[in-house]
This record gives C-alpha cells, structure tokens and sequence, in this order.
C-alpha cells in the first residue's frame, strides 16, 4: 500500500510517496511543485526574451528603417492597445483587475511614472543608435537592478551571478569606447532608459508581492491610463504631432502592418515582463534580454543599415555575449533534487 503526503521541506512544498512501512523500501520524494517552479521560471523568461527580441527589431524597422518621426506616438499607440486589450477582457469576464478608485493611483505609483519614462527613453534609444550598440548599453541596468534588489528588496547576489554581470557590464564599456557612430542623445537615452528599466523591475516585485488585489493586470491597466494624458500634451508641445500628421506613409501597408504589430508588442513586452518578474528575480527579468539580445546583437549588424565595426566594439560586444550566457546557466541551470530519507515506521 502507497501513502501519498504533502510536506514542507526549505520552504517549499514537495509530495512525499511512501511505501507501507511494513517492507523495507526506501521512501521517494517525488519534486511536482519544484518541477512546476522550474518549468514557469523557464517559460516566462523564454517568453519575455521572444517578445523582447521582436519588439526591438520592429521598432528598429519603423522608428529607423521608414524613419518614423516620433517615437513618443509611437509609446502612446503602445498604451492605447494596452488599455484597449485589458478592458475589453476585463468586460468579458475573462480577467479581473480592481475598478478605478480614489486609492487606485496611490496603489500604482510610481509605477505609472516608470512605465511612461521606460517607454519613451527605450523608444528615443533605439531611434538614435544602432541595435548592437542599444542591446551593448542596456546592459548598464543589470548592474543597477542588482543595486536596487540588494538596497530595497535585501537580495544579495551569489558570486557566480556578480561574475557574470561583471562581464556583461566590462564587455559593454568596451564596446562603447570607440563607437565611431557616437550619439550623445542616444547614450543619454539608453542610460535613462537602463534606471527606470531597473526600477520598473524592482517595484514590479514588490508591487506584485504587497498588493495582491492589484495584480499583474491592474498593474499594467492603470500604469497606462494614468500616463496617457501627460504623454499627449508632451507629443503635443514636442511638435511631433504635426511631423507624425505629415509622414508620408501612412498609405504605405508594409508600414502600417509594422506599427499596429508594434503596438501590440508594446502590450505583450509589458506582459511578459510582470510573467517573468512574478516567477523569478527582478535581476532575471532584466538579465533575461541577453537571451534575445544574442540574436538582436547579430542581427543589427544587417537590420537598419546604422552599425560601425570597430575591433573594441566587436570585442566588448562578445565579451557581454559570453557573460549574458554565464548567468543563463548559474540561473536557470537545473538544481540537485533534494531527498529525504524518513524512517521506515511512520505514523500517518
């Protein structure tokens, strides 16, 4: 006869299989929870790193390719289907987030701040600098994640993991010290982008720990309806409204597939964003872009025509690669199972 348990074992739960204590076989422990863990850990961040990769590259193509005057209108069409998808699923009853209250903003904030600057400051660098080089500065907010996780959150990183970011942060600095293609506002971008990237991820966990009622959902809602409104009057007074109003291809199908695909991509990244950061670290979700970031780093030096080659640039760019694949194996690397051994007499 089998008896099936659920015990608690370093925290976490574990089904324990124990054979009738009358035979002398040794009890199993059979990891579901920990193989479940696992398996959303994995398939989160492989989501986030997908989504990640794709969004860069049609942005890349409108904002650079087309020569798309604005990629604040760019962030704000982002924010409409954002709004426009969780509403229309929230009325159908296929989720449920919290209805708008006086409490609503102060529970968001300063998610909704982060969410706008993070959108637009990653939008203005990928515009001004080329892929190889946007994908080799992003990786300045690993290194303030990890701040952040350890001054807020009190996560202190394995030394493995500050190996790996070490090398991804040198590799960066190297490929950036004789960028031939040198933008001053692009770099200025990226480096704004990489704080509120950091801090998006940090308060992200937080937020998804302490107001559960929130959730993931109410988180992203909210974060966009409260920052339309700003958003509009600075594409306003940026004069981008009237450059946006006389692009000339707005008849154009190719263009106009690629911006609604954005668009939505903007929702998606956003999701697969809280996916991630709710199953692991704020670290791993913003490690996780080195997954994407291989193949973007590659790519870019075909897609939008804007990448320089130099040997520091090329150097630092594979030395960042190999940190990037570092930390996805310290990471991700699957864990000795743990076992127990009970005594062959238990009372059940």
């Amino acid at each position: 006869m089998e008896y099936v348990q659920d015990v608690v074992v370093n925290g976490s739960h574990k089904r324990l299989k124990m054979v009738d204590p009358n035979t002398n076989d040794e009890e199993t422990l059979v990891e579901d929870s920990s193989i479940i863990t696992s398996f959303s850990k994995i398939s989160t961040a492989l989501f986030y790193a997908a989504a990640s990769m794709l969004i860069t590259v049609v942005n890349k193509s409108v904002l650079t390719s087309y020569g798309f005057p604005s990629f604040q209108f760019l962030a704000i069409c982002q924010m409409f289907m954002t709004i426009f998808v969780l509403f229309t699923a929230k009325s159908l009853g296929k989720l449920k987030f919290p209805d708008l209250n006086r409490h609503t903003f102060k529970d968001t904030f300063p998610m909704p701040l982060i969410y706008l600057g993070n959108m637009e400051f990653g939008l203005g660098g990928t515009k001004e600098l080329s892929l190889p080089m946007f994908t080799m500065l992003r990786r300045f907010s690993i290194l303030i994640t990890m701040l952040g996780e350890y001054y807020l959150l009190n996560i202190r990183p394995k030394f493995s993991v500050k190996i790996s970011v070490g090398m991804m942060v040198s590799g960066a600095v190297i490929a950036a010290s004789n960028d031939l293609g040198f933008n001053f506002n692009g770099y200025m971008f990226v480096l704004f982008n990489d704080f509120l990237t950091a801090a998006n991820g940090v308060f992200t966990k937080k937020k998804l720990n302490s107001k559960k009622e929130m959730g993931k959902y109410g988180l992203m809602y909210y974060s966009s309806l409260f920052m339309i409104p700003p958003a509009l009057i600075l594409l306003y007074f940026s004069g981008d409204l009237d450059k946006v109003y006389r692009f000339s291809y707005w008849l154009h199908t190719p263009f106009l597939i690629q911006i609604f695909i954005s668009s939505i991509m903007g929702f998606i990244l956003n999701y697969s964003i809280m996916l991630c950061t709710q199953y692991n670290s704020a670290l791993t979700t913003t490690i996780i872009g080195c997954l994407k970031n291989i193949f973007v780093t590659y790519m870019g030096m075909f897609i939008g025509g804007d990448y320089v080659y130099t040997l520091n640039n090329f150097i630092g760019i594979n030395i960042s690669v190999i940190g990037s694949l570092f930390y996805t194996y310290v990471t991700f690397r699957p864990s000795a199972p743990s076992q127990i051994k009970l005594p062959n007499t238990i009372n059940i």
